[in-house]
């Protein structure tokens, strides 16, 4: 198989949902030049997580059969990591930016940094998978990644806006660890029959949430009234 072709199935998804989430920004948007930085922070996130992730693992050993078990797995050693490892990036790198300038920039930073993480993964996974795992993840895994990003950056974008209330900040990272465990716990005990349709319902959940969080900070614009003139 092409290697080209690979590649570009590997990053397609992620740029799809990267520019609709720019196109979205309808008041002020974002510098191209910070957001290709910000998509190369979200895939060194990538690197972070796997340095992280593999002496935990070697330390704490998962059976692949326990439902609870699994649960730790996913919530803990694979959505917390996967979210913080981002969560340093937008938070302590872009949130002081002065490009942050309004609530939906919490989320298109989040986003982008997400969709840079599942850009390296997914040239991952499809470096062993093929195409089968390419057009899984396309609308799975992708998908998946920028609504986590979706939901921390809208809550970035209250703790930046809203008074400066820190504990936002705190939201940020649970909500976005909240959902992305929900969504890997069930593909890892999908063993269980039938039980991966909790996989797609919480994406779906998350999809819906993230499209209100969206329409939610694209009328909180300090800009709105300037960009109507």
């Amino acid at each position: 198989m092409n290697i080209l072709f690979l590649l570009a199935l590997a990053l397609a998804p992620g740029a799809a949902i990267g520019l609709y989430i720019y196109l979205k920004d309808k008041h002020e948007r974002e510098p191209i030049g910070l957001l290709i930085q910000s998509f190369f922070f979200g895939a060194i996130s990538t690197v972070i997580t796997l340095l992280m992730s593999w002496p935990i693992n070697h330390f704490i050993p998962i059976d692949p059969t326990s439902i609870s078990q699994q649960a730790v797995h996913a919530f803990l050693l694979v959505a917390l990591i996967e979210e913080f490892s981002k969560f340093i990036f937008v938070y302590w790198i872009l949130y002081p930016n002065k490009n942050f300038n309004e609530p939906y920039d919490g989320i298109v930073y989040s986003v982008v940094v997400s969709l840079g993480f599942a850009g390296l993964e997914n040239i991952l996974y499809i470096s062993n998978g093929g195409v089968e795992t390419a057009i899984l993840r396309m609308f799975t895994a992708v998908p998946a990644h920028a609504t986590f990003g979706v939901l921390m950056g809208y809550f970035l974008g209250k703790a930046k806006f809203e008074h400066r209330k820190s504990h936002y900040a705190i939201y940020a990272l649970g909500v976005a660890a909240l959902f992305h465990g929900a969504y890997d716990y069930f593909w890892f005990i999908s063993y269980v029959p039938g039980i991966w349709i909790g996989a797609i319902l919480s994406l779906s959940i998350g999809v819906f949430l993230s499209r209100r969080a969206m329409r939610i900070h694209q009328d909180a614009s300090p800009f709105i009234n300037k960009s109507t003139e």
